[in-house]
């Protein structure tokens, strides 16, 4: 490959880039495993996928983050390699990630320049800096920001405009924006349109990455949809392909999930061990009503950002919501109230088990016994043997392997660490255990261990709330499924009356396909 070509600029309706059989693989992974995109000038070409599918990886890719394994990349007609992401931004191809890469203590004008400050005899030229900035900002339709202006100081809708405004200063024609209106309101995103018609019209290529199909019909040109590293389908026209077309070309899987059988449905008599009413966290959920029932198995699935994990650090009291109660048989927890919520007999497995769950330099009989410690001291001493020998007793019922509890827990898969997480609520009589990406990291052998761990659990009596990125997770594990869209349920329903495409068109669309309304927290019947 050549060295990357200076930008410049490009036709309208001209090729400006092209990947063919991209591979890019991490250990154990295969992120990207033959990508195909093309994408045109004065176009928006939008990037689709589940959770997992490859897209971060790829925009990754062309950012210069990482080298692909195999495969080409032609920039403008030119084969090109980017060894990092100065190459590819002097190249001309920026990407705005989610998180807005900002630096909050420096002025607008400081921001947009970084790294490529004008300068005269040596020294940063700041009134050329700010009159360039605000003639950017000019461009972008938003004079009234100023460019002196501390970048901390700006709201969400703002600082978005300050990152496109970086880009324009490198003189970029290839834009990549990941999830851009995911902290924007309605007229916000209207304005991001504007912006982004604006910027297409002057011949800037636009990848565009959202989750909201609803978006990429108003905004987009094409769409390309990747599923499991794959590109499935490409130069789908945005405007007239059916929703129904595009979920089904991000469903299925290559992997095989193999679930224990589901018990028959069945009625519940008692009353549910927890119920949840109204809990409300400003930015991450609001009005979230729920049950769990004794040895019922509850899934909640949704898009990363949509609330789910901060609805069971909500109920487990990791996180203190502003409004609503948790009670747990009968009795309500203190919110934000880690100890309350264990001693009422709830347990979490975190989503980072590594780093917010496990002791990885200890054996594993000390992370086992690890949420009842005090049981095993006496006169400020602990009865190591008597950890090993209760240790030994659950880790035999989870079949862990290797089987020596006296192993650092960092020796295990990650499939046997989760074990240790789950065995640590069983030594500690927990009644409803809550999990979160229960399988994340884990191998496909593991996988169906633990699903089988978890069912036993339930048909125990244990209650089971859990939350999984993988749809096919949710509805072969779960008893009935509850869905949230942007910080609310909109739905639920026996797992047995849903499919993975309604599921996924609830997650995306917030709506069924025969255009039944989800707009309201409260959940509906069962899906079409």
């Amino acid at each position: 490959m050549t060295d990357p070509p200076a930008h410049q600029p490009a036709h309208q309706h001209d090729e400006v880039l092209r990947l063919t059989d991209v591979v890019k693989t991490f250990p154990g992974v295969r992120a990207l495993d033959g990508v195909q995109l093309e994408v045109r000038a004065g176009e928006v070409h939008c990037l689709l996928g589940q959770n997992g599918a490859g897209k971060s990886t790829l925009i990754k890719v062309l950012a210069g983050v990482h080298a692909p394994d195999s495969g080409e990349i032609r920039w403008q007609g030119e084969p090109v390699s980017f060894g990092n992401p100065q190459a590819a931004m002097k190249a001309g191809i920026a990407t705005i990630y989610q998180e807005l890469d900002l630096v909050d203590g420096l002025s607008v004008a400081e921001n947009m320049y970084l790294g490529h400050e004008p300068n005269a005899g040596g020294f940063v030229a700041r009134r050329s800096m700010r009159r360039g900035a605000a003639a950017i900002l000019e461009r972008l339709g938003h004079p009234e920001i100023p460019a002196a202006r501390e970048v901390g100081k700006l709201p969400a809708a703002a600082k978005q405009i300050v990152s496109m405004g970086r880009a324009l200063s490198r003189e970029a024609r290839l834009l990549i924006m990941d999830e851009p209106s995911a902290v924007l309101a309605h007229d916000e995103v209207e304005n991001l349109f504007r912006i982004v018609r604006g910027l297409t019209a002057q011949g800037i290529a636009v990848i565009y990455i959202s989750h909201r199909l609803d978006e990429i019909r108003e905004i987009g040109d094409r769409v390309t949809v990747l599923k499991d590293g794959r590109t499935t389908a490409a130069n789908l026209d945005a405007k007239t392909t059916p929703n129904r077309e595009l979920v089904s070309r991000m469903t299925g899987r290559t992997i095989e999930y193999v679930f224990p059988e589901r018990p028959a449905a069945r009625t519940f008599t008692e009353a549910p061990i927890l119920r949840v009413e109204n809990l409300t966290l400003p930015g991450r959920f609001a009005d979230v009503s729920l049950d769990v029932h004794g040895g019922e198995i509850v899934g909640i699935t949704g898009l990363v950002g949509s609330g789910r994990s901060e609805v069971l650090e909500s109920i487990y009291g990791a996180r203190r919501p502003t409004t609503g109660t948790v009670e747990m048989l009968g009795k309500k927890v203190r919110r934000g109230d880690v100890g309350a919520a264990v001693r009422a007999g709830i347990g979490m497995a975190p989503e980072e088990r590594k780093s917010q769950a496990l002791l990885l330099g200890e054996p594993i009989y000390r992370n086992v016994t690890l949420a009842g410690f005090a049981r095993f001291a006496k006169g400020g001493f602990t009865d190591a043997g008597r950890e090993r020998t209760v240790a030994e007793d659950i880790t035999r019922s989870l079949d862990l392997r290797p089987a020596d509890v006296r192993r650092p827990v960092r020796t295990l898969s990650g499939g046997n660490q989760q074990k240790v997480v789950v065995g640590r609520w069983l030594l500690g009589g927990t009644r409803l255990l809550l999990l979160d990406e229960p399988t994340r990291g884990v191998d496909v052998g593991a996988r169906a261990e633990l699903y089988q761990v978890i069912r036993r659990l339930a048909d125990e009596g244990v209650g089971v709330l859990l939350v999984s990125s993988e749809v096919p997770e949710v509805l072969g594990l779960a008893d009935r499924v509850l869905v949230m869209r942007e910080g609310r349920l909109v739905h639920e329903a026996p797992a047995g009356e849903l499919d993975e495409d309604t599921v996924l068109d609830l997650v995306m669309a917030g709506s069924l396909l025969d255009g039944a309304d989800l707009s309201s927290n409260t959940p509906e019947g069962t899906a079409a």
